[in-house]
């Protein structure tokens, strides 16, 4: 983990850089996989998911005799986390929900939107090194409240062609309509093109690995939707001395756990905290259980100490991080200050952990600097609006001229006659 002080301006987009991990054949081996899925369909869904997840599957979609044993497998403190957790997921996202009012734009002349669901969403849960059952709950509950039709969840069984458990129980409690043991850019093809198994769905959410993100950005060029590109898991920590260093530790650490691509970020105006921070995460790396993958992602992780909080609010938002934690005296000042994060974190009570489970925001955000443009997950990502209009008599009577005016200089002369031939 390095420390870094006051580095120039033009030093910055440099150093801001997101770690990648070396692939690359990764678009040709993306590219294989997705054409093999498009022409071959389960039979070739099969063969990755032996030579991938080392799983020899004679069904690809998970029985509701697995979805019953899955539900007596899971402890019931755990059952009862799940629900208060989806409880607090389902409150903030059903409050997203609002009338679309119509407006008479001229008078004769009414305009509104309609709010739609998405019909058939496919969910994409990683498994690799840890079981996502959060992802699910954060997926599938605003579908369910957006009222898709179909929701279609695929994720990564273990060798032996079982799917996690939890995974499972997040699903039934979610309302996801059907679950597929099918993981990386297979799953994605399969949601995208259809198989013999798998429904083709309209839009694809969900995280993943690079190879999951190249799929998703591939197959959104013609065949369907997608959230977002989601790549490996970042945070940023705004932090001056007031902070504990051993909360601001434990946050850096709760990033870096997730895998060896993930970053931990830190712009701090104070020196004592980020010597401070060195002791204390050398501290709890010690004693902790995914020491080898948090080891690996901080050593892409960065201390920055920069001589103004205006310096440390310009830098972060340039980083657009993933996740912003907050932890500074006038922290409600920083966040105002804030244009590009996926999820902010305000105070010295708020650990991003909130967030990944429970405090009720959505945890599937943009990475990689997206959050420049793009916004997490939420009610309105498995809606479509549509706009409606409806023109009077008079109405075309005042805008008519208008209309036609701009047609006959768009040189686009059936434009002005499909007006002209209703004022007569």
């Amino acid at each position: 983990m390095q420390i870094i002080s006051n580095p120039s301006r033009n030093q910055w987009a440099q150093l801001l850089q997101r770690p990648h991990l070396n692939s690359q054949n990764l678009t040709a081996i993306v590219d294989e996989v997705l054409n093999r899925i498009r022409t071959e369909g389960d039979a070739a869904i099969r063969d990755y998911e032996l030579q991938f997840d080392k799983a020899h599957l004679t069904d690809l979609q998970v029985s509701q005799a697995e979805m019953q044993e899955a539900e007596a497998l899971v402890s019931n403190e755990l059952k009862q986390a799940l629900q208060t957790a989806k409880a607090n997921i389902a409150t903030f996202h059903a409050a997203q929900k609002h009338q679309l009012p119509k407006v008479e734009t001229t008078q004769g002349v009414t305009c509104w939107q309609k709010a739609v669901p998405i019909e058939k969403v496919g969910l994409y849960v990683p498994g690799g090194t840890a079981p996502l059952f959060s992802t699910v709950l954060m997926l599938a509950i605003p579908a369910q409240i957006a009222g898709c039709s179909e929701i279609v969840l695929c994720t990564p069984p273990n060798a032996e062609g079982k799917v996690n458990p939890i995974i499972l129980y997040a699903a039934q409690l979610s309302g996801v309509s059907k679950v597929f043991k099918i993981g990386g850019i297979q799953a994605i093809g399969a949601m995208a093109y259809g198989t013999e198994s798998v429904p083709k769905v309209y839009k694809i959410f969900g995280p993943g690995n690079q190879y999951v993100m190249a799929a998703k950005q591939q197959v959104s060029l013609h065949d369907v939707a997608i959230d977002m590109p989601a790549g490996p898991s970042e945070v940023a920590i705004i932090a001056d001395e007031t902070a504990n260093p051993a909360s601001v530790a434990a946050d850096m650490l709760s990033q870096a756990e997730h895998g060896k691509d993930s970053q931990s970020i830190v712009f701090t105006t104070s020196q004592a905290l980020a010597d401070a921070l060195v002791t204390e995460v050398e501290k709890q790396v010690a004693m902790a259980p995914r020491k080898d993958f948090i080891q690996c992602s901080l050593e892409h992780s960065k201390i920055f100490i920069l001589d103004s909080m205006d310096d440390v609010i310009t830098m972060s938002n340039e980083y657009a991080p993933e996740h912003l934690i907050i932890m500074c005296k006038d922290y409600a000042m920083v966040a105002e200050q804030i244009t590009n994060a996926g999820s902010v974190f305000m105070g010295y009570y708020t650990p991003e952990s909130a967030g990944d489970y429970a405090s009720g925001t959505n945890h599937t955000l943009p990475t990689s600097g997206y959050a420049k443009a793009y916004s997490g997950v939420n009610l309105d990502s498995y809606l479509k609006k549509i706009t409606f209009q409806e023109i009077t008599h008079d109405g075309l009577q005042k805008l008519g001229d208008t209309i036609e005016i701009m047609a006959e200089n768009e040189q686009l002369m059936a434009h002005k006659y499909a007006v002209s031939i209703r004022r007569q």
